[in-house]
Formats: C-alpha cells, sequence, structure tokens
C-alpha cells in the first residue's frame, strides 16, 4: 500500500461491535468487492494489517494488527476504515463509485434538475437522492437503471435524467 491523499482514499466500513475477545469486530457498512482481497487498511491516518479475515462478504469480521482486546476495538468502535483508490478492483462498465457521483449536476436534456446529494442503497437498484435547486423544494429520487438514467459522466460530473419516466412527483 502506498502513502495516499486522503481523497485518494475510499471508505470501506465503519468498525462495529467487537466479536469475541481477542481483538475481532464485525465490520459495518462494508465494500464487499474491496474487503474480500484486502491484507491492509488505513485507520485513523496510519496503515495496519489485517490478521484476520473471517464472516461473510455483507458481515465480515476483521481483526487489526496490534487490536487484542475489546476494549481495543470498544476505543475505535464507530471509526471507519479506508482502502487506496488505486489499489480497489476496476470497476464494471456502467459501474461508479458513490464517491464519484456525488456532487454531480443532475440535467434533463438542457434542463438543470438538481445536485446528486447521496446515493442510496434499496433492495431493488440503488437511488440517487438529488437536491432541487429551489429553496424549499423537495429531494427527488432517481432510481439508477436505464429508463431513469440516460447518461453519466464522472469526468464531467453530469447526470441526464428522464423526468419524464419519474412522474409527476418529480
Amino acid at each position: 500500500m502506498t502513502d495516499s491523499a486522503a481523497g485518494d482514499l475510499l471508505a470501506v466500513g465503519r468498525i462495529g461491535r467487537p466479536h469475541g475477545l481477542d481483538g475481532s469486530f464485525k465490520v459495518t457498512q462494508p465494500r464487499e468487492r474491496v474487503l474480500a482481497d484486502a491484507t491492509r487498511l488505513v485507520l485513523d491516518g496510519r496503515e495496519v494489517e489485517i490478521v484476520r479475515h473471517d464472516g461473510t462478504p455483507a458481515e465480515p469480521i476483521l481483526r487489526l494488527r496490534g487490536m487484542t482486546s475489546r476494549e481495543a476495538v470498544e476505543a475505535v468502535r464507530g471509526h471507519d476504515l479506508f482502502f487506496p483508490r488505486a489499489e480497489a478492483p476496476p470497476l464494471e462498465e456502467d459501474e461508479w463509485l458513490a464517491e464519484d457521483l456525488v456532487g454531480c449536476a443532475v440535467v434533463d436534456g438542457e434542463t438543470r434538475v438538481g445536485v446528486v446529494a447521496k446515493l442510496l442503497p434499496y433492495p431493488s437498484c440503488e437511488l440517487l437522492e438529488v437536491q432541487r435547486p429551489e429553496p424549499g423544494t423537495k429531494a427527488i429520487l432517481v432510481p439508477l437503471i436505464s429508463d431513469a438514467v440516460r447518461t453519466v459522466d464522472v469526468q464531467a460530473k453530469v447526470i441526464d435524467i428522464n423526468l419524464a419516466f419519474l412522474g409527476d412527483n418529480a
């Protein structure tokens, strides 16, 4: 793992409750594909080695070198775990990182719709929460499906959606 600036790190989970007495812990909000093959992570700005990797991809259990008790886990419970973006598995076509979509301008053709505030994981698909520019206007939720999203240009930070598909409530 190389030295990385904060913007070059991906959040890959958060330290959850202890699991057993040896310093192992459950990972909440895991980024499964990245954690699956990780041997090292960044915690509180320092690189740490993973010495135990159990559980399932959706509910991983880790132990980090130097973390040897339940008390050690409790001291950092809730802290984010990071991994260098450059070392993450490559993305598939039509796959994006949530971090790359947040802040993108959302348009319908030439009409400005708003800005992506966050990506929401739902069982059937992920949703973009789009904040409208008009004060007091309710955010809209845009499913990441081809009928609703025409194009995503992460480099230009623009997402073109189909408001007509979303209906009158958009």
